[in-house]
């Protein structure tokens, strides 16, 4: 028995399946169209922007940070990528690698604040959070930016898979999680952001370059912002100065409800996937069954709760 016990990952980590299991078995057996497989690609379409921020969101999680910005960092990147192909003239690959530069660069602002001025993440990140929104506004005039180029919205286009169309956005969100799991498993960089979140000071006393490391995973967590804002585009089919308003806090909900701890150091890349999954089978599930948006906010607060409260839980019990 003890031998099974030891073999069954930790309950933080099947919290999340568990979760998405028993939400289909529900909004199965409530809905006839749930279990449809058109149904469950809408999911991921639905879910393929929150779930690319999800992965910078949790690279900054393990590392005991959190990034506010991220939603209206994704903004900027779609508004710069779009007027740069629209009313520019750029072509499309230089106008989306300028969009993925300014939202890394993001990354890199917040990340040398948080180590070399030693500012809260949270502090920071609030900042920049409004220094995005109003570049946004003010870039934009406050205006959907229209005629985008053919490339930038063919992530959104579909496949045929088994009789279900599959939007291409889905399939890269799932490359992505996998590329970045592997990487943090199998890499000593990757492992290098658990040893930090989990304790950075002997992290430091080991030789590891505990700033190098925090200011990497700021950079790089701006640049999946800038691959979010591309899938936003796709989906879509223009760049709205008014998205991201509501993406931070939802990216935060799939990190979170996919098993990572807020306090760093502990979670699975691909808890963060599942979260997202939940969140918006929930979403999904609830719009079928004519439930209005202000229950489907008020369940996913009360799933946010009960998860941080079984991480600290979990974490005092291991002391």
């Amino acid at each position: 028995m003890d031998t099974l016990k030891a073999k069954l990952p930790p309950i933080g980590q099947l919290g999340p399946f568990i979760a998405l299991l028993v939400a289909c078995l529900f909004f199965g057996a409530t809905t006839e169209r749930f279990f449809s497989g058109e149904n469950f690609s809408l999911i991921l379409q639905q879910v393929m922007v929150v779930g690319v921020i999800a992965i910078g969101q949790t690279l900054i999680i393990l590392t005991a940070g959190i990034d506010l910005s991220c939603g209206m960092v994704m903004a900027l990147g779609s508004i710069v990528m779009t007027k740069f192909a629209a009313e520019l003239g750029l072509p499309a690959p230089l106008a989306i690698l300028a969009g993925i530069a300014v939202t890394a660069g993001f990354g890199l602002i917040n990340g040398l604040l948080v180590t070399r001025i030693k500012l809260p993440p949270f502090i920071v990140t609030l900042g920049t959070l409004n220094i995005a929104f109003a570049i946004t506004q003010l870039y934009s005039g406050a205006q959907t930016v229209t005629d985008v180029p053919p490339l930038m919205t063919w992530l959104g286009n579909t496949f045929s898979l088994g009789g279900t169309n599959v939007a291409f956005g889905s399939v890269l969100m799932i490359l992505l999680y996998l590329g970045v799991w592997f990487w943090l498993r199998e890499t000593a960089a990757g492992r290098h952001v658990y040893a930090v979140g989990n304790n950075p000071e002997a992290t430091r006393l080991v030789g590891i370059p505990t700033d190098r490391v925090l200011l990497g995973v700021y950079v790089l967590a701006g640049a999946f912002y800038g691959v979010a804002s591309l899938l936003a585009v796709a989906r879509t089919g223009v760049g709205d100065p008014n998205a991201g308003q509501t993406e931070n806090l939802d990216a935060i909900t799939a990190v979170v409800l996919g098993g990572t701890s807020l306090f760093g150091g502990r979670g699975v890349i691909l808890g963060s996937l599942i979260g997202a999954v939940v969140v918006g089978v929930l979403r999904n599930g609830l719009t079928l069954m004519g439930v209005s948006s202000v229950y489907q906010v008020l369940i996913t607060g009360i799933l946010v709760i009960l998860a941080v409260t079984v991480d600290q839980l979990s974490r005092k019990a291991t002391r």
